[in-house]
């Protein structure tokens, strides 16, 4: 795949360290090892110049209300709600309907969308789909179009990264279901519409609270059936695991396709969620479009497949290991997750990988700021343990 047409440089990110050996920035930039407190200090100068270089680099997608990812284009449009909170506002995403046809069928369903729900506050967006197919919202091309969504409307519209949101009805919600595993990082809750799973895994689901909507009475490709199984195998996740897979489920009685706007609960339902970049427990299956990265660890790239689980805990210190199908893991660690004060110990199973110091390097915060090009995830440390 070509590289999104944006794409802040790490040089840019660099900015902030100053012009000049006498001020902070330049310090702290230059250090080989920082301080916790350091730390701090130099996150909140990358993320004002992060904002700054979007800002710049977003601005005729801003204006035109279109991002492009190599030959795809994603039209966008939004409103804005209520007043803004003192942690910026926050950004529902909302997939319309319709799926292979028309180009006009598309375009109807997307006014449509706009039109659909609204937030008591945040920026209520409507992507309209890169192409008139039945996967409309789910190609591989429209990851990255979401992300640079979610970037500008951080820089531009004082979007909060921790509160952003997913839902869709029909074919968007065919593409919740692929959209919301695969990016769980990236939400803070997600609502599925009348849409058909297919073979989705929901293991990544585990830190991302869930909803699922769909008509009883909706047998069209045998989608009540499909949603009551999903509903069911998340209640089964839950029970095995009472922290994680936060989840809903409901089956619209004498509704088919359309429940008569029933679902419009969902919005109030996923605003009481704020996303956990850090959670202590991850479990992570690749979906269609494998990341090299979640939350807070990484695969090697030449590995990645669908299908493959990382299951990883952090206690205290210590990040354990328990299911990985690669060779490889890359853990990445700041003060929230774990004391840097302190020795890190990285085990699998009744190996030790890891144990000890881990610095908190400048380098390190802007490589995976350039790398996630998300202000949640930058990271002060990381260690690369091999486990096969």
């Amino acid at each position: 795949m070509k590289k999104i047409a944006f794409f802040v440089a790490l040089s840019a990110c660099m900015a902030c360290s100053g012009q000049s050996n006498n001020t902070v920035e330049s310090e702290l930039a230059n250090k080989e090892s920082l301080t916790a407190a350091e730390c701090e200090l130099y996150s909140a100068e990358l993320a004002s110049a992060w904002k700054d270089s979007v800002k710049v680099a977003t601005a005729a997608a801003y204006e035109a209300k279109k991002v492009s990812f190599g030959e795809y284009t994603m039209k966008v449009e939004w409103s804005v709600y209520g007043q803004k909170p003192a942690d910026g506002r926050s950004l529902y995403i909302s997939l319309h309907g319709g799926g292979g046809g028309p180009a006009e069928m598309n375009d109807s369903q997307w006014e449509n969308q706009k039109r659909l729900y609204q937030p008591a506050e945040g920026v209520y967006l409507c992507p309209r789909g890169i192409t008139d197919t039945w996967d409309l919202h789910f190609r591989p091309e429209s990851d990255p179009c979401y992300e640079e969504v979610i970037r500008m409307a951080v820089a531009n519209l004082d979007v909060n990264p921790d509160k952003v949101y997913i839902m869709g009805y029909s074919a968007g919600g065919d593409g919740v279901w692929r959209i919301a595993p695969r990016m769980a990082d990236h939400w803070a809750a997600a609502s599925m519409m009348a849409g058909h799973p297919g073979d989705v895994s929901l293991l990544s689901l585990r830190n991302l609270p869930f909803m699922i909507w769909c008509g009883a009475l909706d047998d069209a490709y045998n989608r009540n059936a499909e949603c009551e199984a999903r509903i069911a195998e998340m209640d089964a996740l839950q029970a095995a695991d009472p922290d994680g897979y936060v989840h809903e489920g409901h089956m619209v009685a004498g509704k088919g396709h359309w429940m008569d706007r029933e679902d419009v609960a969902a919005v109030p339902w996923m605003a009481k969620y704020v996303r956990n970049p850090y959670p202590s427990k991850v479990v992570w299956c690749q979906g269609d479009e494998p990341k090299k990265a979640f939350y807070w660890l990484g695969a090697p790239e030449s590995e990645l497949a669908k299908g493959k689980v990382v299951r990883a805990d952090v206690s205290g210190n210590t990040i354990d290991i328990t299911a990985c199908d690669y060779s490889s893991l890359t853990i990445y660690l700041n003060d929230k997750i774990v004391n840097l004060d302190q020795p890190v110990k990285v085990t699998y199973g009744d190996k030790v990988l890891f144990e000890g110091s881990v610095p908190r390097s400048p380098a390190t915060m802007r490589s995976t700021l350039a790398a996630r090009q998300d202000l949640s995830y930058i990271f002060s440390a990381a260690v690369t343990v091999a486990l096969h």
